[in-house]
């Protein structure tokens, strides 16, 4: 996915690779847990399986996806879905005690589905939930987890092969789980494309039972309060994105940024750095510690483009970069690249989408 500097796997490693163990030999197949709240599935998990399936086909094995929740029509509505994205088949725990996620409910549903039916490969979105159940179930099953992932593939031997940035983002490592199984990984919503939603019949469903009670359960659920703040932004699956960063100079010229979002009908974001001079909030992050965007159109503005940056921009279909800089590395992977002051550029790119777009068409642009 990106041809970034990689850390070189170790010398000698595919000779020094030991024998799996006898007892982890059955492992096979690939699995994605498939994340949802009450019958909303995180995108990221149809993600994952379009991901999922290039990994199947060329370990020529089963693409499953895992639903974890309580027993009902919502439930069973995810399950028919997980078949229109690409599975196989479908593992399913369905319990009352899985209403709400649970870190002791989900960490034993999804552990005693491993050790019964044995994949090989086990990925989850990175996502708060998705984050916290697979550090938990990674260390119930004593196994090896490659968080964040960039990019997955399978090696000639058929190791799972996860890519992740390291050393603060200045490197990309491809990091291995040898001897250990599953092979888990967490890639975050954007990094992978979206397979296009086919309609099939249900395929193959394996209940497996949760095996708790509410009194095995330390965690309880008082209430439950949703998500509605509309301030935040929806970077990760905006179409058009404008971007600033430090060559802008000041938090009063970031205003340029957000003028020609509103014109185009765009979300607005931005680097690091401004974050960290609180200039912008940090949920208009983009990069490595920030979001992971995929949108038609990113224009970005006085950002150098150093790897934290590209690593959450490199799915763009088409990215434009303004910078006074021609050695900024921004300019190595963007479609068009403008050397110029973006406080200068910005102003007139604005006006001109202003006299050439009506209100429909900013809307028909944004979506």
């Amino acid at each position: 996915m990106s041809d970034a500097p990689k850390a070189p796997a170790p010398a000698g490693r595919a000779a020094a690779k030991k024998e799996l163990p006898e007892h982890l030999k059955a492992y096979k197949h690939v699995w994605t847990f498939v994340e949802q709240e009450r019958g909303q599935v995180h995108p990221v998990s149809w993600e994952l399986l379009g991901a999922g399936r290039e990994l199947a086909n060329k370990l020529r094995v089963d693409l499953a996806a895992v639903v974890v929740g309580e027993p009902g029509e919502a439930t069973q509505a995810v399950v028919r879905e997980a078949f229109c994205y690409g599975a196989d088949l479908v593992y399913l725990v369905a319990d009352d005690l899985l209403k709400d996620y649970r870190n002791e409910s989900y960490t034993k549903a999804l552990t005693d589905l491993v050790n019964v039916y044995k994949p090989e490969i086990l990925m989850l979105g990175a996502t708060t939930l998705g984050r916290d159940l697979a550090g938990s179930v990674a260390t119930t099953l004593l196994t090896g987890l490659t968080a964040d992932c960039t990019e997955l593939d399978v090696d000639a031997e058929g190791s799972l092969a996860a890519t992740r940035p390291t050393f603060g983002g200045s490197l990309l490592c491809t990091i291995f789980t040898l001897n250990y199984r599953p092979q888990m990984a967490t890639v975050r919503p954007r990094v992978m494309p979206m397979p296009e939603r086919v309609e099939k019949p249900l395929g193959r469903v394996i209940e497996h039972p949760l095996g708790l009670v509410e009194d095995d359960i330390i965690t309880k659920v008082l209430s439950f309060l949703p998500d509605r703040d509309s301030s935040k932004s929806n970077l990760a699956y905006a179409d058009v994105v404008v971007a600033g960063g430090l060559g802008l100079g000041s938090p009063e010229n970031f205003q340029l940024v957000r003028q020609l979002a509103s014109v185009i009908g765009a979300e607005y974001g931005c680097s690091r750095p401004l974050v960290q001079k609180g200039w912008v909030t940090s949920d208009r992050q983009i990069g490595q510690t920030g979001k992971t965007i995929r949108p038609k159109l990113y224009i970005a503005a006085g950002i150098s483009g150093a790897i934290q940056h590209r690593v959450g921009v490199e799915g763009a279909d088409y990215i434009l970069a303004i910078n006074t800089d021609k050695n900024a590395p921004i300019f190595d992977f963007a479609h068009l690249g403008v050397i110029t002051d973006a406080v200068r550029l910005l102003p007139a790119l604005t006006e001109a989408f202003r006299k050439r777009l009506s209100p429909n068409q900013r809307d028909r642009l944004a979506s």
